[in-house]
């Protein structure tokens, strides 16, 4: 039998660690709805996802806004561009405390079209491209033209200009410019957005479209299979016209699930209205397809002003930059 002092003693031990963990909850309620209430996305990971926030990437503003790869002759490269492909220099910056100097170039200007960021890091001139990354995609009025612009610059013809294949009607042709990058020439009507593709090769082309679709708001705008060449292609983007608009060629090729991606590409930049916002659909994407968050949203720390950012990997490992809209606009004031 227990000693009446021994009883007692455990009561008086249970009663007071019951009013401890009361006590803990209590606090930590207060806490988080103290915290909450100054910081309510500190709660969002926390919450299940709603279908308002998934519904998030189709509802906000959004655009490419650039391709960023390395170049090894920074100067030599704006002059193919600008004489071969027929862009325009829009702006160019030198960076000499960090060691490099990047230019924009586009068929017109960056606050509506979609241009290529060219980076040169001193003293590296020569990048690995990879097996992954596929080519850029120009639409023109005339790619015979082109194709001889191109030629005169020293670029090299790998297609001659002529018929797709499988048929098609329409006239491509496939160039290499001097950093060994691939760029495909569509002859097509005047469009807006006359730098049109950016080609990525994927390991899984139904998740790569599914993630683009549910973590970026985009639209599957064309998908055909090339069994005789052993290849499926899916092209995702916004709008509606897929003539009208950048897109992302993703291609899968059958069999093979993995690509080296090399040190030339960086990524490809978009735009949105919301970071965090957008950052919080990636994450809980990511969880059920794959990629991951490389910088959490917040401002960057740039040479004019703090842009808001976040940066993650697809499935397949490309990254993708997101950047707020208006700051954006107020870099390309400064």
């Amino acid at each position: 039998m227990m000693a009446p002092s021994l009883h007692l003693r455990r009561k008086d031990f249970l009663l007071n660690h019951h009013l401890l963990l009361v006590l803990t909850i209590y606090v930590l309620l207060c806490c988080e709805r103290a915290i909450g209430s100054r910081h309510p996305r500190l709660l969002a990971p926390a919450e299940a996802p709603s279908d308002e926030i998934l519904e998030w990437p189709t509802k906000d503003n959004r655009r490419f806004l650039r391709a960023v790869y390395r170049v090894g002759d920074l100067d030599r490269t704006i002059e193919f561009y600008t004489e071969g492909f027929g862009m325009k220099l829009l702006r160019k910056e030198d960076f000499p405390e960090k060691k490099y100097s990047n230019a924009f170039l586009g068929f017109g200007q960056e606050e509506t079209t979609f241009v290529v960021e060219l980076i040169y890091n001193y003293g590296v001139d020569k990048y690995d491209i990879g097996t992954g990354f596929g080519h850029l995609g120009i639409s023109t009025t005339d790619v015979y033209k082109m194709v001889e612009n191109v030629r005169a610059q020293g670029g090299i013809i790998t297609r001659e200009p002529g018929p797709a294949e499988g048929g098609a009607t329409a006239i491509v042709a496939f160039v290499n410019e001097p950093n060994g990058y691939e760029f495909e020439l569509l002859q097509r009507q005047p469009t807006p957005q006359p730098l049109s593709q950016v080609m990525l090769r994927v390991g899984d082309l139904d998740r790569s479209i599914n993630f683009y679709e549910k973590a970026l708001g985009m639209k599957l705008l064309l998908k055909f299979d090339r069994p005789e060449l052993n290849y499926t292609i899916g092209m995702v983007g916004y709008g509606d016209d897929l003539y009208e608009t950048t897109v992302l060629e993703l291609i899968y090729t059958y069999g093979v699930t993995r690509y080296t991606k090399g040190n030339a590409y960086e990524q490809v930049v978009i735009s949105t209205d919301d970071v965090y916002k957008s950052a919080l659909v990636v994450n809980l994407v990511s969880q059920e397809l794959g990629g991951k968050i490389t910088r959490r949203a917040g401002p960057n720390i740039s040479p004019r002003i703090n842009t808001k950012i976040t940066s993650f990997l697809d499935p397949d490992g490309w990254k993708i930059v997101l950047v707020d809209n208006k700051d954006f606009l107020k870099e390309l004031e400064d």
